[in-house]
């Protein structure tokens, strides 16, 4: 029978080698148990292992030591560290340096078999989402661009036709259609590859800071430049630049822009010398600026300079036959990301998705997906994780962030369990690292702790 998992076992004590080697092998897991580091190092760099478990306090070389070489040598080995001493620093000091998890002597076997379950199974995932990946690139992925309808495989073969020309592209769509996916698809298979993708949202800055931002500045340009700044037509050069909403930018920035195009040159703000680059531009935009060319509110000369070649993204509404491969794609990706096991949605769930209009399109269903794989359990999504499926939510909470409804379910979490993290971090299907983290990322604060 095939082992469970292979696991290096490094301690400076024989008896802790022996007593944990007998007890493996009884659980089906092939080991191999050294007594230092310099030997465990040795063994890493000869065979694969799933994991270790380390001591943390060894004479010469000690544990973290050890921990530091073996994430060099063998980057997808999890370790566990082993210590008699319960001590909160140097177990920090572990974690930060990637161990997974410690266990404290005299090991409480029923936890550490918990622990390493969860690894392994954890390990199988990432083996079994890595080929389910692998499948969907082969068929319907291009560069995280899912799609087999129709639509979707003809912007597949116009990217491809037209990346590795110097054509400007202007991307059209709705919000939330993946256009900047597209504009690095694009510049990917170029021959620019290699060099810079650089993204610019021309509607999260003001006017005058876009101006600068594009073109940079020479010191003394204006009040506070105190330096000079290249911008990112300087920074773009020789690879790509994205500008996305590109129906935001005024008049003044429209022409200064189709300059650039014209002439491959341009000077900073406050600065008389000419700088020139070789940039290729991808425009994107929700915009009809056809119809903007019309009222005069954009230059039809710089319209045509950026329209050369146009890829239309449908919304996801026009496509829902993606709808399957879109939820498999991103529940893979947030089961790795959450150390959770989604295997299926739920008919009546995918129903719901494949009957909900989705204004905000890919980006929407990636964040519901997200969501449902945050706050659920089991191995499968149902509509009671799809927040527009559940009318017994009071007005207003449909339209909750993610990390509200986290922290409120890691909060609850925590309370249950007096803040007792390993419990908590087993409950939630994580490790406590990643708990901690979230902790720190959402602010928690334990309320419960008495003076």
């Amino acid at each position: 029978m095939k082992a469970d998992a292979r696991i290096l076992i490094v301690d400076d004590e024989p008896l802790i080698r022996l007593s944990l080697t007998e007890w493996l092998k009884e659980e089906n897991y092939l080991t191999h148990a050294v007594e230092d580091g310099p030997a465990a190092l040795e063994a890493m760099s000869k065979e694969p292992w799933d994991i270790m478990l380390l001591d943390l306090k060894m004479p010469g070389m000690d544990g973290v030591e050890v921990l530091r070489e073996a994430r060099r040598l063998a980057p997808h080995t999890t370790v566990i560290m082993m210590t008699a001493y319960a001590s909160v620093a140097s177990s920090v000091q572990a974690m930060k340096e990637g161990a997974y998890d410690y266990i404290v002597k005299p090991f409480d076997v029923q936890e550490l078999t918990l622990l390493l379950k969860r690894i392994v199974e954890h390990q199988q995932l990432v083996s079994e989402n890595m080929l389910l990946r692998k499948r969907l690139t082969e068929q319907y992925e291009y560069e995280n661009i899912v799609g087999k309808s129709a639509p979707m495989q003809a912007v597949f073969e116009l990217i491809g036709t037209v990346a590795d020309t110097s054509a400007t592209v202007l991307i059209t769509g709705e919000t939330g259609t993946g256009k900047e996916l597209v504009a690095r698809a694009i510049h990917t298979n170029s021959s620019r590859r290699y060099s810079p993708f650089i993204a610019v949202s021309c509607s999260a800055l003001p006017d005058t800071l876009l101006e600068s931002e594009l073109f940079g500045y020479e010191k003394g340009a204006f009040t506070g430049a105190d330096r000079t700044k290249k911008g990112r037509f300087e920074l773009a050069h020789s690879g790509t630049l994205f500008l996305d909403e590109i129906g935001e930018i005024n008049m003044k920035t429209q022409v200064k822009l189709l300059r650039v195009l014209q002439e491959r040159s341009f000077r900073r703000l406050g600065g008389s010398d000419l700088i020139e680059v070789d940039v290729r531009l991808i425009t994107a935009t929700n915009r009809d600026l056809l119809r903007m060319v019309e009222q005069g509110t954009f230059r039809s000369d710089l319209y045509y300079r950026l329209n050369v070649v146009n890829i239309h993204l449908p919304p996801l509404r026009e496509r829902r036959e993606d709808i399957p491969l879109l939820v498999a794609h991103f529940m893979a990706k947030y089961n790795l990301e959450f150390n959770k096991k989604f295997e299926r949605v739920r008919e009546a769930a995918l129903g719901m998705m494949l009957d909900y209009q989705w204004a905000g399109n890919v980006r929407e269903l990636e964040n519901v997906i997200e969501r449902a794989v945050v706050i659920g359990q089991g191995s499968e999504i149902g509509p009671e994780h799809l927040p527009f499926c559940r009318p017994e939510v009071a007005t207003g909470e449909e339209s909750e962030t993610l990390e509200s409804v986290e922290r409120r379910h890691i909060e609850r979490m925590l309370s249950r369990q007096q803040w007792n993290i390993a419990k908590t971090a087993r409950i939630l299907g994580i490790d406590r690292t990643t708990l901690h983290k979230k902790i720190k990322k959402l602010n928690l604060r334990n309320d419960t702790r008495t003076a």
